[in-house]
């Protein structure tokens, strides 16, 4: 610990020298930095030349294409993953763990959580606030200036006539994927309630006529509306309230994901339910432009209630109603979970 010495001084120079080395490489666009955004774009752009290559290993998982997992090597999904790698780095910190899923809809997942997990897991899906259903509260509010409202507008319209429409409210697409989005909605002459924060005025200036077949709302109370007998179909960013609480209405889906967990929910919900269709293609930051003469015809198609297609699609939607119907009934799967996890804190509490 001679600092004075020749030889020392030599030593802790050239640490130095190696110190200001690997600052730089992590510094903006050093060696790093280049290294890793290049792993990024090549492993995006090898997963998206193997789109459908199935992985068939993990889990509780049933054969799913690469294209339809969650995509974490770029844009928001790096972030989101390490998110995600902290809460589950918490888990086995915990006493109980409620998760907020149907156990009929997902059992094969949720029983292969219960095998490797030690900690007492409970199912208590959907967990959407269905008990909300018969308050007429929300009914009288106004979509614009006064008018007549929401509610009052599905209470005129055909049975199962209305594609709503839903984008979320955490990301949306890209301004040309929506700019086609509108124009083919507008082009497939499809009745719609379409509910839209910061682009209610772009959509209503786009579609032009917004007779009475058409109404456009900043918010509404979505699993209402969902229940609605005169929708017939919901167009869907694929966030999973938004999944649990179109399955509880029974209605089938138009799926449009953006990122994350919404990618395999969509696959969930065309693939293995069998209750909706895509309407994009691609993966990721990869995803194609689709056109609004494509949207158009995927809009016409879906609506339409005398396919046969059609309406296999709305009685399988129909069926997992009743499953998620059933869950929530006397002695059904969510209300036993409930009460066994109440019985299990009660058990511990001083």
């Amino acid at each position: 610990m001679d600092l004075e010495s020749d030889e020392g001084k030599e030593m802790r120079r050239r640490a130095k020298e190696l110190k200001e080395i690997c600052r730089k490489a992590v510094s903006k666009e050093g060696s790093a930095e280049t290294a890793i955004d290049a792993f990024i774009r090549n492993i995006s752009q090898r997963d998206y030349q193997r789109g459908n290559e199935l992985v068939n290993y993990i889990p509780g998982i049933p054969p799913t294409r690469i294209a339809d997992l969650p995509k974490i090597f770029n844009g928001d999904g790096l972030e989101l993953l390490q998110l995600t790698c902290d809460a589950f780095s918490r888990v086995p910190k915990a006493q109980y763990l409620l998760l907020a899923s149907t156990y009929e809809l997902e059992s094969e997942t949720i029983d292969a959580i219960k095998a490797v997990i030690p900690t007492p897991i409970y199912s208590i899906g959907p967990a959407i606030p269905y008990f909300r259903l018969g308050d007429n509260s929300s009914m009288s509010t106004d979509y614009q200036n006064g008018e007549t409202s929401y509610m009052q507008w599905l209470d005129s319209q055909p049975k199962s006539s209305v594609l709503y429409i839903s984008q979320g409210s955490f990301l949306s697409v890209s301004k040309a994927q929506m700019d086609e989005i509108i124009a083919g909605v507008d082009m497939s002459g499809v009745r719609f309630l379409w509910v839209a924060r910061g682009d209610a005025s772009q959509i209503q200036k786009q579609c032009g006529d917004m007779s009475n077949k058409r109404v456009v709302v900043p918010w509404c109370d979505q699993l209402k509306v969902l229940c609605h007998p005169s929708i017939g179909g919901f167009w869907t960013h694929c966030g999973w309230n938004s999944t649990k609480e179109g399955v509880f209405a029974g209605i089938p889906f138009l799926t449009c994901p953006i990122i994350w967990d919404q990618i395999p929910s969509s696959k969930k919900i065309v693939d293995d339910w069998k209750i909706g269709r895509r309407v994009g293609r691609g993966m990721g930051v990869e995803q194609h432009l689709v056109s609004r003469e494509e949207i158009a015809g995927i809009v016409q198609r879906f609506m339409d209630l005398g396919s046969d297609d059609g309406k296999e699609m709305r009685r399988r939607a129909k069926e997992l109603k009743e499953v998620c119907r059933g869950a929530i009934s006397k002695g059904g799967s969510a209300e036993i979970a409930i009460d066994s996890f109440i019985q299990d804190i009660s058990r511990t509490m001083p």
